[in-house]
């Protein structure tokens, strides 16, 4: 099936564990990024194409204060940061050491940035959350990022939280974390899902009814009947 409505409208009525189901249905195991969860309840589910910026461990003529003015800094990759992106930080899961504070935030919401994944951690906490800039992190942490990491550059690929992640690959994060889709598979994912989030939702008033899962979850031939005769009848 295809569709020409934009990827980003199909996913956004797409949970991220239907996507890691379709995905590894296709062999891709690893698309899930360890550590980046909402900051707060309810986040708005996002989808937009990655931003990537890399992070390396601290090298003490490297990481300093002095660096923040830098032409490779986090301040100028938040320059060139697109509308409607989503910024994909490696911070190689350090968590002792703040990757963006609420200035950097606030820049970021008000050149119109979607959101915020990184396997490390924020600083000024409340800062950040009042920007409004949606973020998925590992927590917080007062220190500045210097403290532990040197910023190396940005939109190149990166690992965060133990995936791969490149330039314009689709992220799509919600309440249960942030997913990667790598460019060549977006076409394929969004052809699939709406089917499956149907499907699962189908099956779902099958348990509400009380029907056994055996036969039912995944779905045996005769499930598989009724419930394609269901989508006739306008029921499914």
């Amino acid at each position: 099936m295809t569709t020409e409505l934009d990827p980003r409208q199909i996913l956004e009525g797409v949970t991220t564990a239907t996507i890691t189901t379709i995905l590894l249905k296709k062999g891709l195991r690893n698309v899930w990024i360890r550590g980046a969860r909402p900051t707060r309840e309810g986040q708005k589910r996002l989808v937009g194409r990655a931003f990537t910026l890399r992070f390396v461990p601290a090298r003490e003529d490297l990481a300093t204060p002095a660096s923040w003015a830098s032409p490779i800094s986090t301040r100028a990759a938040i320059e060139a940061m697109p509308e409607d992106a989503i910024v994909v930080a490696g911070a190689m899961g350090i968590t002792d050491a703040g990757i963006f504070g609420d200035i950097l935030c606030a820049r970021m919401a008000k050149r119109g940035v979607a959101g915020l994944v990184t396997d490390g951690v924020m600083r000024d906490a409340a800062g950040v959350l009042a920007t409004g800039l949606p973020v998925w992190c590992d927590g917080a942490a007062a220190p500045p990022s210097v403290a532990g990491l040197t910023f190396v550059g940005w939109q190149e690929p990166i690992g965060c939280g133990g995936v791969a992640v490149f330039p314009d690959d689709l992220v799509v994060v919600d309440d249960d974390g942030a997913v990667i889709i790598p460019a060549a598979l977006v076409e394929a994912v969004c052809a699939e899902a709406p089917e499956q989030e149907r499907m699962e939702a189908w099956i779902m008033t099958e348990v509400d009814r009380g029907v056994p899962l055996p036969g039912l979850y995944p779905m045996n031939d005769e499930t598989k009947a009724r419930y394609e005769a269901a989508k006739a009848a306008g029921k499914a």
